[in-house]
């Protein structure tokens, strides 16, 4: 009976969410693939290359229009304001500065009182690649790194990217134009854009279908209260990763299938491009290691034009900026702000007690791996490794409880428009609020052997 009931779970959990899971996702999906893959293939032929700008653009707007309908008029509208700030501060060395205060005027302006929450919510994604797309974009030519302003169809061709429109990732200015040139295609382009959609096809499906089952119908462990809450917390956190991986691994295929993310070594060109590591969220060495992979382009970007900007306030004070940019961008949304801050000072307090105790011992226990060659003493022995393991337990413990904001059992309605105060705190008094009680312990030790 226990052998065919299971077997019946599997069955049911088959029909009932993996096929009709599997056949939705391909459905939202098919007609951006096909557009991308449109202009990959009109790119190939010799074209002017204000036609190929002017295609991108096309693109971009049927792609939105697909999405959002009308709504993209709010994405639309950021564009046309942010190259007329570009415009009006052509001859400023400050331009990523006054783009930076623009773009985080609107998005706040829309959160507060232009469109209704959920109908802002779902673009949120769309905005914010073409937030960050502009603010990159001032910095670079600040600091040389883009030969002149572009023109307006160069520009909104970068903003509407039809690769990156939807889903990202981020991209700089000069990737968009390698990928404009046009790559000849090849086995190892198709063989990306391949594995990269069935990648995120099978994070949609684990996310939506696999994780919420997680215990005990896939791995039998049962126990008491407590346990049960911390179990269901994970079963939150992973059900939240994949999700992310899914929405990752779909960009890498839309960006790749449209002809960017590559790299050129001599006369050979790699597709390589990467958004999620998720091997290194699941059985992470740090929290540090975790925030980096979780969105590559997203961290670089924040890396390049927030934290380097801000670091001569004082390490600390750079990383807070940094995490709050990343917050402001998602929204304000009291959940994800708790999420990111929390997130801000456990790697702070992670980085400089593993920093502490790697010159201590003469380890190699810091937060990333230490280059070859390095000066500690200790590298792989034993203790070492043991010590690294730990801080990756405790990371995966951090990750559990923040990732048990994102309740797989809450209604649609409700993550729609952004989970509250109350649900966080619920949440997190639920369990304790272990995570900062114990990256405040951490501190305090830290503190103790400074």
């Amino acid at each position: 009976m226990a052998a065919f009931s299971r077997r019946d779970f599997y069955q049911q959990l088959f029909q009932g969410c993996i096929a009709p899971t599997a056949q939705q996702g391909l459905e939202q999906v098919w007609l951006l693939l096909l557009i991308c893959l449109g202009c990959r293939l009109l790119w190939q032929i010799g074209l002017p290359s204000y036609v190929k700008h002017f295609s991108t653009m096309a693109g971009g707007f049927y792609t939105l229009y697909h999405f959002f309908q009308l709504q993209m008029v709010w994405v639309v509208l950021l564009s046309l304001l942010c190259y007329l700030v570009l415009f009006l501060c052509r001859d400023s060395s400050h331009r990523g500065v006054f783009l930076s205060v623009t773009t985080l005027i609107y998005l706040l302006m829309g959160e507060m009182h232009m469109v209704d929450t959920v109908t802002w919510h779902k673009m949120r994604g769309a905005q914010m690649i073409v937030a960050m797309k502009a603010v990159s974009l001032g910095f670079d030519l600040d600091r040389g790194q883009a030969p002149s302003i572009p023109s307006p169809v160069e520009f909104m061709g970068y903003i509407y990217f039809v690769g990156t429109v939807i889903f990202g990732p981020w991209i700089s200015f000069r990737g968009y134009l390698q990928a404009v040139e046009g790559q000849k295609m090849s086995f190892p382009w198709l063989r990306k854009v391949s594995f990269s959609l069935f990648a995120c096809l099978l994070c949609l499906i684990i996310s939506t279908c696999i994780a919420p089952y997680l215990f005990p119908y896939f791995i039998p462990i049962y126990g008491d209260r407590l346990l049960r809450k911390w179990l269901r917390a994970y079963e939150s956190a992973v059900s939240f990763h994949f999700s992310n991986y899914f929405v990752g691994f779909l960009s890498e295929g839309t960006a790749t299938l449209a002809g960017t993310g590559f790299s050129e070594e001599k006369e050979n060109v790699k597709w390589d491009l990467r958004v999620s590591r998720p091997l290194n969220v699941e059985f992470p060495r740090s929290m540090v290691e975790v925030v980096t992979s979780w969105n590559l382009p997203m961290s670089q970007w924040l890396h390049s034009y927030v934290f380097k900007n801000t670091l001569s306030l004082g390490t600390f004070s750079a990383i807070i900026v940094t995490y709050t940019a990343s917050a402001l961008l998602h929204g304000l949304s009291f959940h994800l702000a708790a999420v990111l801050l929390s997130l801000g000072f456990i790697t702070y307090v992670e980085h400089v007690l593993r920093k502490q105790l790697a010159a201590i011992f003469s380890a190699c226990i810091l937060s990333k791996r230490c280059l070859p060659g390095c000066s500690h003493q200790h590298k792989t022995n034993l203790w070492v490794r043991a010590v690294n393991v730990l801080f990756g337990v405790l990371a995966v413990f951090h990750l559990t409880y923040l990732g048990s904001l994102f309740d797989v059992d809450t209604e649609d309605s409700t993550e729609e428009q952004g989970y509250g105060m109350s649900h966080t705190i619920h949440k997190w008094s639920e369990l304790s609020w272990a995570s900062h009680w114990v990256t405040f312990g951490c501190w305090v030790f830290y503190r103790l052997i400074s």
